[in-house]
């Protein structure tokens, strides 16, 4: 093989090599699954918002936080003692703005 050739298969393999890497590193910054980016609720706030959250509810148990949500500040996922979920959303105060069941209809019959 001529050198030019070599050279030239050696330049294409470092660009491959080099977008694969760029598409891994894209999808480990966010670039990939939702989920993977979201960021529980923890500390005072998390006791907070469970509270809030399960008072808006009427009881449950609290499976799943998340900051930064983005139809609020908070979301708090409670499970209820029949199965059912409710996202319910909270502001920065902890004040309840929404909640959302599993039927996709507003919890506030909106």
């Amino acid at each position: 093989m001529n050198k030019k050739l070599k050279r030239t298969l050696m330049a294409l393999v470092a660009v491959a090599a080099l977008a694969a890497g760029g598409a891994a590193i894209a999808t480990a910054s966010g670039g990939g699954d939702d989920d993977k980016s979201e960021q529980a609720i923890s500390g005072g706030a998390l006791n907070q918002a469970s509270k809030a959250a399960l008072a808006h509810t009427g009881g449950g148990e609290v499976t799943d936080t998340e900051v930064g949500d983005e139809e609020s500040y908070y979301e708090v996922e409670v499970t209820r003692s029949d199965g059912s979920q409710v996202d319910v959303q909270l502001d920065r105060s902890f004040q309840v703005v929404g909640a959302e069941g599993d039927s996709d209809k507003s919890e506030d019959g909106k």
